[in-house]
């Protein structure tokens, strides 16, 4: 099951004790039931499969044509329309038809349309635990990291392998150690922490490793999935939030004890980040690493922003926006577009009014889902346009056109952005806009 290589070796030739442990580590030796090692490889037991709309279909002719398979345990396989949902297409329509008349079959679960994005919905169902592995046919599967499990991104060949076997295989991956010290100043938010750690890790600085981020108490669940969501942008395997604040409070988590990382655990790299230097951060084409202040930006005109996704599409983010956007009015010649992530992040928002604030302010509200993200519906960019997103990619074409221009940012910023029409930080509305 494993195999161990020095400098990795399973015992210290000192005490012929247990090496301290990562994250990682811990997770994979737990659910392989062996110790295991950066650079062994780890058969494992697999705790959840999800498979999105826009790969059912893949996964399900590897299933039946491929492997001739049903799935091993049916409760452990999950799969969500959220990608282009409502269909767009004839050929997308025929595709989520299968994926329910799949799912009716075999007895696993369907999330249908409107249910929201994957990553929410699981989260939102109790799909992923501390301790868990979670593979999903989406990269941005590292969010189960917010709550200590073990998630990463699988193509449909891997994940159809492990839907019929319950198990997969891993190379288990170094770790790097991300440690947040001091507080956030206001007005900055984990969007901000999560892209000024893609700059200092860089696009690459991550590759097949799992970044493991100490926050101590700080952030809340919501916000320690956007943390670990964006750690994909470095490259990794996968984002694990050492588990602290409401994860160990309001939830119902069984945290156990086993899921810490353990003191003199090996990583291969150490990095320090004090967020109380932290100003709102932003973006720029065409690579999620390329982070600026807002400051610099500032002034760029904008024809589009769009706050939604598995990034910064919950409850939290709405209000921030909301928070901005109450009793002003989106620009002229700019579209504001909100897509909450999950239908029970839709519900929160209508009860406490938020997404009548939104409305009011010009905002046009879409079905919860991954909408405009990976430019298949709801909101294509044309050539030349620019849009500020709080999505997670800004690769050219992403949202549309090879020549539209695409900015990350925070809700607040995209917020304030919508109001001036062009890129603003919500004290930019006060300033600009209070009476002479």
């Amino acid at each position: 099951m494993t195999t161990s290589v020095p400098p990795y070796a399973a015992a210290s030739p000192q005490t012929g004790r247990p090496r301290p442990q990562t994250m990682a580590e811990k997770i994979l030796s737990r659910r392989g039931d062996a110790d295991v090692y950066a650079g062994d490889l780890a058969v494992v037991e697999v705790d959840q499969v999800m498979v999105v709309d826009s790969i059912a279909q893949s996964f399900i002719e590897r299933m039946e044509r491929d492997l001739g398979a049903a799935p091993k345990y049916p409760e452990r396989v999950s799969i969500v329309v959220d990608h282009v949902a409502p269909a767009s297409t004839v050929s997308v329509a025929q595709a989520q038809k299968e994926a329910r008349e799949y799912a009716a079959k075999t007895g696993v679960r369907l999330f249908d349309v409107g249910r929201g994005i994957c990553h929410q919905v699981l989260m939102e169902e109790g799909l992923a635990q501390p301790g868990w592995i979670v593979l999903g046919s989406d990269s941005h599967s590292t969010t189960y990291g917010a709550v200590a499990a073990f998630g990463s991104g699988m193509g449909a060949t891997d994940i159809a392998l492990a839907a019929a076997s319950g198990k997969t295989w891993l190379r288990v991956p170094e770790s790097v150690k991300v440690t947040l010290s001091g507080e956030l100043r206001p007005g900055v938010s984990a969007k901000d922490v999560a892209l000024e750690m893609i700059r200092v890790l860089g696009a690459d600085g991550a590759t097949y490793q799992s970044v493991e981020i100490h926050a101590g108490d700080r952030f809340t669940r919501g916000e320690r999935m956007t943390l670990a969501n964006l750690c994909v942008e470095a490259g990794a395997k996968a984002g694990l939030v050492v588990p602290g604040g409401d994860i160990l409070t309001d939830y119902g988590y069984d945290v156990p004890e086993w899921v810490y990382p353990d003191a003199g655990a090996t990583y291969v790299r150490d990095v320090e980040l004090d967020l109380s230097a932290l100003r709102p951060r932003m973006s720029a084409p065409s690579e999620v690493d390329n982070v600026h202040d807002v400051a610099e930006l500032r002034g760029l005109k904008v024809d589009q922003v769009f706050i939604g996704t598995c990034t910064n599409g919950r409850i939290e983010d709405l209000h921030a926006a909301a928070e901005v956007l109450r009793g002003q009015r989106v620009s002229p010649g700019t579209r504001l577009l909100v897509i909450p992530a999950s239908s029970r992040v839709m519900e929160q928002a209508l009860e406490d009014g938020t997404l009548l604030t939104l409305q009011r302010a010009g905002a046009v509200l879409g079905t919860p889902g991954c909408g405009p993200c990976m430019g298949r519906h709801q909101g294509v960019l044309a050539p030349g346009e620019v849009c500020v997103s709080t999505s997670n990619r800004n690769f050219i074409g992403r949202m549309g056109d090879k020549d539209a221009r695409i900015y990350l940012a925070s809700p607040a910023v995209a917020a304030a952005t919508a109001v001036m029409g062009r890129v603003a930080l919500p004290e930019d509305l006060t300033r600009d806009l209070a009476p002479a």
